[in-house]
């Protein structure tokens, strides 16, 4: 395959991802997740932090337990946690692995990962295989979403009307489905709660795949400066709940403001298809998208196999 055809078919593949993603989360794998009243902080790199920013906001959302997410690097060693969640599609991501290492012993850790012939589980406690949501693709589409249907499922959420969301998105037509957005100039994601990271993770989407000027704020913030640059020829797109009165203002300032009515991670699929038609209007490959390899390994990393 060349092109876009990989992440083409690992972005079609999502809404049977997730529902394997959702049965594991009602089985025994599970059980390696945090426990309801635990502390825990999740930790990311990349994609892997903003769908950990996800997960930590609906579980405290959900009364289960203090919860706190951080990029792998920045993170807090004089707190004290219950339990660390390590998200890594590759298993290989050198400040992953260099914070798991530094756990052992201290704290319980559970890594979820695609690739189980990886470093991670031998750091990790426990591990937790998506390798049905791997990808080829260097741009992380499937697994991050898969991740956040593990981890929304594991809170008791059901996903039915999310995978049918997602499966609705991918049968539009393309016109139709990115009718308001396709031609736009630049796009700035916004969201509330959970869908902060959402956002924070499509404005990553495109400009990784599409080389593409695009930025996320929570919703509320975005009229404290940026909604500055909105205007004629520009998006202002909410995943999720909108603030009363941001697309009317959004509106006033010539700008096209995006929202649907649907479950918020089918709206993250709808911006990958976005990802697809600005990456086919400049000749890009967002299977390989320039300057960015599948994980970053530093040099000096060393770890057990």
């Amino acid at each position: 395959m060349s092109g876009s055809e990989y992440v083409d078919a690992e972005i079609a593949s999502q809404p049977d991802t997730w529902r394997r993603a959702a049965a594991i989360a009602a089985g025994p794998t599970a059980a390696a997740l945090p426990n309801k009243g635990e502390r825990v902080a999740v930790v990311g790199c990349g994609t892997s932090l903003y769908m950990a920013q996800a997960y930590a906001v609906l579980r405290e959302q959900a009364g289960l337990g203090d919860t706190d997410a951080f990029a792998a690097s920045e993170f807090p060693h004089r707190r004290a946690y219950d339990r660390v969640v390590a998200l890594s599609r590759s298993g290989t991501t050198t400040e992953v692995l260099e914070l798991l290492q530094r756990l052992r012993g201290l704290t319980p850790t559970v890594a979820v990962i695609a690739d189980p012939d990886t470093p991670a589980p031998a750091l990790a406690d426990a591990t937790i295989v998506l390798d049905f949501a791997d990808e080829k693709s260097v741009v992380q589409t499937r697994f991050a979403t898969s991740t956040v249907a593990l981890l929304r499922a594991s809170l008791g959420e059901d996903l039915s009307a999310a995978i049918k969301d997602a499966r609705a998105v991918l049968a539009e037509d393309e016109a139709q489905c990115l009718a308001g957005v396709s031609d736009a100039e630049q796009v700035t994601f916004v969201g509330r709660g959970w869908t902060i990271g959402l956002a924070a993770e499509a404005a990553l989407k495109l400009r990784e795949s599409a080389q593409f000027w695009t930025e996320s704020y929570p919703a509320m913030e975005y009229r404290h400066g940026p909604v500055s640059i909105a205007t004629a020829g520009r998006v202002t797109w909410a995943l999720g709940d909108v603030p009363p009165g941001l697309a009317e203002q959004v509106r006033g300032t010539g700008a096209h403001f995006e929202s649907r009515d649907v479950d918020p991670l089918a709206e993250l699929v709808r911006v990958h298809r976005l990802c697809l038609a600005k990456a086919r209007q400049g000749d890009l490959d967002p299977d390989q998208p320039r300057h960015l390899t599948r994980s970053v390994v530093l040099p000096s990393a060393a770890f057990p196999e």
